[in-house]
């Protein structure tokens, strides 16, 4: 018996030696991965530290020049148009390319998420998103190529909490009217700002745009429903980490606040510019909370503004303007008034890039509008180009843009030195306003601290 447990045993052994020694030996492909990576005893020893850190900064650089496939050079004022992923998928992108050659315009922002929620291209079969995309541009980066040929600044537009897709795949991401998912009166359906899942959704998506090969990430309708504040509690939905705000407007503010945020932070490693659209009546009031929107929180975190400031967009008098459709050229320059205070506000502002309209508001009725065209267009650019803004984005729907249209309109220099004559007092106000605002909150601070000092002495006395 111990005869049959001596060989059990040595040939127990014999077969872990034998099974060591494969194992320590690598397939053709493990061998030819670690002869490209590890050097041998003898190379290690003739390789000084200089010569290590020579090598891997040349792979870095090596890394970085295939992964970046196409170089795109940020204009020094971007001036583009809004471009459909239908109108980038046929004829009417080259008739679009050929605007943009003959004038001075110089960028593109073309939808990569639409506003229904739709991928505007199909990603890969395997993608989680598969069945978000829709065949609307056939090859994006036979697409980013063009654009790079002719030197035409590309940005991809993400249309964020807007996403009648997700809503309808994913109910517990959206807004419920009972048991069914709430839509407004033009029948879209919106997504929960407050789901860090629905940020990742758009996050991933947003991702995948910079590793195609888009300079810029456009983030639209990164807002709650308008008028949300009077229906939300009519609604049931999530609100996640926020349900702890008392105040449900500063809940809404935080959320995408810190949707912008994160949104910047995640998207850092791709070396893309980080761009959001807002309402332009946010700069009218100190916080939009109904729909979440401050201009302020939101623009220290990014690295573009576009306000949509159409002059149809706004009612009778607002802005002091008495029909702002009529009187493109004061409107659009109240405006950039009212978006300065705001901007004097960030401590890191920036740049300034808004919507501006290309399209007639005939829903306005008789008397309240009038047909947009060259004059109409120019007048908006100019107000924004004597006022100091010299980026803008062009908004028509159909992508129907006006023809022969000056983009950069000539000034009117008495004006150009008017405001900035005007930039230095509202700046001045500014910087009075916060010192004195600063001011009466350290003297509410002493006075704190005095009131606890004198109760801190009664207590002691007290205890006397």
């Amino acid at each position: 018996m111990k005869k049959i447990y001596s060989i059990i045993l040595l040939c127990s052994v014999a077969g872990f030696i034998l099974g060591a020694c494969a194992s320590d030996q690598p397939t053709s492909s493990d061998k030819e991965q670690r002869e490209e990576s590890v050097p041998n005893e003898v190379q290690q020893n003739e390789i000084t530290d200089e010569d290590a850190k020579e090598e891997k900064e040349s792979a870095k650089k090596e890394n970085e020049k295939q992964e970046k496939e196409f170089n795109f050079e940020k204009p020094e004022s971007v001036r583009g148009l809004y471009v459909t992923g239908h109108s980038a998928g046929d004829e009417k992108f080259n008739r679009l390319i050929e605007l943009i050659g003959n004038t001075d315009l110089n960028a593109m922002v073309i939808d990569i998420k639409d506003d229904f929620g739709n991928i505007t291209y199909e990603p890969d079969k395997k993608s989680p998103f598969a069945s978000f995309g829709k065949p609307y541009i056939k090859d994006p980066k036979k697409m980013l190529k063009v654009l790079e040929e002719h030197n035409i600044y590309p940005i991809a537009r993400v249309v964020v909490f807007k996403d009648s897709v997700l809503a309808d795949e994913n109910p517990e991401l959206s807004f419920r009217n009972g048991k069914e998912v709430w839509r407004n009166g033009r029948d879209e359906a919106f997504v929960n700002p407050f789901q860090k899942d629905v940020w990742e959704h758009n996050l991933t998506i947003a991702k995948e745009a910079a590793e195609m090969g888009f300079a810029e990430i456009q983030f639209d309708y990164v807002r709650f429903p308008e008028g949300f504040e009077n229906k939300a509690d009519d609604l049931s939905y999530d609100k996640g980490d926020y349900g702890n705000k008392e105040n449900q407007e500063e809940g809404r503010v935080q959320a995408i606040t810190d949707f912008v945020t994160y949104a910047k932070e995640e998207l850092e490693p791709y070396d893309v510019d980080i761009s959001v659209d807002v309402f332009g009546y946010t700069v009218t009031v100190p916080s939009a909370g109904g729909i979440g929107q401050d201009i302020v929180t939101i623009g220290e975190q990014i690295d573009v503004l576009s306000s949509m400031i159409y002059p149809s967009h706004w009612g009778d008098g607002n802005l002091d303007v008495a029909k702002p459709d009529l009187d493109p050229y004061q409107l659009i320059h109240n405006y950039v008034v009212k978006e300065k205070e705001k901007f004097l506000q960030m401590d890191t502002p920036p740049i300034s890039r808004p919507w501006i309209q290309d399209f007639t508001a005939s829903w306005l009725g008789s008397g309240n509008y009038k047909k947009y065209g060259k004059e109409e267009v120019e007048a908006q650019i100019r107000a924004l180009n004597e006022a100091g803004v010299n980026e803008f984005l062009l908004w028509n729907a159909s992508n129907n843009y006006t023809e022969n249209v000056d983009y950069t309109p000539e000034l009117d220099e008495e004006v150009v030195k008017k405001v900035k004559k005007e930039d230095k007092e509202l700046k001045k106000e500014i910087e009075q306003k916060e010192k004195e605002k600063n001011d009466i909150e350290r003297k509410d601070d002493e006075e704190k601290a005095s009131d606890t000092t004198e109760e801190e002495n009664e207590t002691e006395k007290g205890e006397d």
